[in-house]
């Protein structure tokens, strides 16, 4: 199920792109303006909304590794922008000084695409800021653009129809008639569909067009044999032209936008139709899925853009690292663990982690020793940071592979608490989760919707100690969920244990 959280309504013209990071949203629109919000609580950050193109900004998007948005313009030019303070870094003017109608991040952030209307496409050096390489579609405006997953190629979309692949030194490997109205969008999933014998990798693409059509396409890939593409099968449901398509971080579902205004969610395997959305009251024109969160974002020609839950019982945008039981982070591959590592902030050790192939039961199995010998980070800082990251990882294993006792569980989250404080209805919680509950002026408990007579948050440092030593059981012991262990734990965790605590120190006030 699919709900309606949020709708943003801050632009003062058609919205035309939003994209995610692992913690902001970002959107632009024909005021000339990009807008980037927190997805703890969709309030737009101070250094909001970024001016700096002269007109209507056409597309937006982050760096894998979130430290970096592009967003580019009708005045020729592809900003880059620091995500942390709103600094404009660059702005990078197309050679030809036609309207810049499209940008995407390599995956490894190395370079960044820029394609405009003249149908010029330029692969720039995120590094010197200078073009790498530039090329030419062979008709029409380029509208659309996507890259593989592993960044060995990227492809095209034009206003002719075309559809275009191009590899990393930009050769034109496969171009080919996908939609006889024009492309409009175009995106493919970060997970690679198999690997076969002869070394070909097999990418899903989706492209959308002007004819009203979804179409899925197969990608085989190999640098010594070249590229194929294959169409799949083409979706129905919308009754006019598709503006926007973009695959879940699982390439479990795929998100399509219309001029018909609905926005309809598939089942990529089967092609079914799970959702249909009609809250738009014009042309939706832009829609994605969040990296990290079962959260979908939809724009619209209304000047809105609506933010969808999708219920974490039902299939879901997520990653690999939002499954994270024992069986399925053993079972990662090399694209999974790349995948966690962006999703952490960690997108740097990509590079790394791929050479020394590190899969999902090589990443648990990671330690002080063999980060600092083998794979030779010298960073001590970094080396902690992974290091924790694995740890929570492992936490997070252990709570999904056994019956975690409920009293450790945070009331909001449904989380294993790591930080667990006693808030003034007598219940604990996660620290965070209850801080970030409160600072959305709610003054009311979660777990009994009555008025919290004071916001004072309280550690609970014997609750935090009987989690510390049950995870300690779940290393040492299989038989780690004895009903006597979980007796001798139920006494230091009930919620009345407030009134057995001093008040008078060690206090929180929100």
């Amino acid at each position: 199920m699919a709900t309606l959280i949020h709708a943003l309504a801050d632009h003062s013209d058609d919205v035309n792109y939003c994209a995610f990071s692992s913690s902001c949203l970002a959107t632009c629109s024909l005021d000339k303006t990009v807008r980037v919000y927190s997805l703890d609580n969709f309030i737009e950050l101070p250094y909001s909304p970024l001016k700096g193109h002269t007109y209507a900004v056409h597309c937006c998007c982050f760096s894998p590794s979130g430290q970096l948005l592009a967003s580019c313009s009708t005045d020729g030019t592809t900003a880059v922008w620091d995500a942390r303070d709103g600094q404009r870094l660059a702005a990078l003017e197309q050679p030809s000084g036609s309207a810049v109608r499209v940008c995407r991040f390599s995956p490894d952030s190395a370079y960044l695409v820029s394609g405009a209307a003249d149908g010029s496409v330029v692969l720039w050096n995120m590094q010197t800021l200078k073009p790498y390489r530039s090329g030419n579609v062979k008709d029409g405006s380029l509208v659309a653009c996507a890259f593989a997953p592993n960044g060995s190629f990227f492809v095209t979309g034009s206003s002719c129809g075309d559809v275009t692949i191009w590899d990393d030194k930009m050769r034109c490997l496969h171009n080919e008639k996908a939609h006889d109205l024009g492309v409009t969008c175009c995106d493919i999933s970060s997970r690679q569909i198999s690997d076969d014998d002869h070394g070909f990798r097999y990418f899903q693409m989706a492209s959308c067009g002007q004819d009203n059509q979804i179409k899925l396409w197969l990608i085989s890939f190999a640098h010594f044999l070249g590229v194929e593409l294959k169409y799949k099968c083409t979706l129905d449901g919308h009754s006019a032209p598709v503006l926007a398509c973009a695959f879940s971080c699982d390439g479990q579902m795929l998100v399509s936008g219309s001029v018909d205004k609905c926005v309809i969610i598939y089942e990529t395997s089967t092609g079914s139709i799970l959702h249909t959305l009609s809250q738009h009251t014009r042309y939706v024109t832009t829609c994605a899925f969040a990296p990290c969160s079962p959260l979908l974002a939809t724009g619209s020609m209304d000047k809105t853009v609506n933010i969808w839950q999708f219920d974490l019982r039902q299939p879901c945008a997520g990653n690999a690292a939002g499954n994270d039981s024992e069986e399925t982070v053993e079972a990662w591959s090399e694209d999974d663990v790349s995948a966690w590592l962006c999703a952490q902030d960690l997108a740097d050790l990509v590079g790394l982690f791929k050479m020394n192939n590190i899969d999902g039961k090589e990443l648990l199995k990671l330690t002080k020793e063999s980060l600092t010998n083998e794979l030779k980070i010298e960073s001590l800082g970094l080396r902690s940071k992974v290091l924790q990251k694995i740890e929570e990882l492992r936490t997070k294993t252990i709570s999904a592979a056994v019956a975690v006792p409920d009293e450790f569980l945070c009331p909001i989250t449904r989380e294993l608490m790591k930080d667990p404080v006693i808030a003034a209805d007598g219940y604990s919680y996660e620290k965070d989760a209850i801080g970030n509950w409160l600072s959305k002026k709610r003054r009311s408990s979660p777990m009994t919707n009555l008025p919290l007579p004071s916001l004072v948050l309280t550690p609970n440092r014997t609750l935090k100690m009987a989690i510390s030593r049950w995870l300690e059981t779940q290393h040492k012991c299989s038989c780690c969920n004895c009903p006597a262990m979980v007796e001798q734990f139920e006494v230091v965790v009930s919620h009345d244990v407030l009134a057995n605590v001093d008040l008078s120190s060690d206090t929180l006030q929100w």
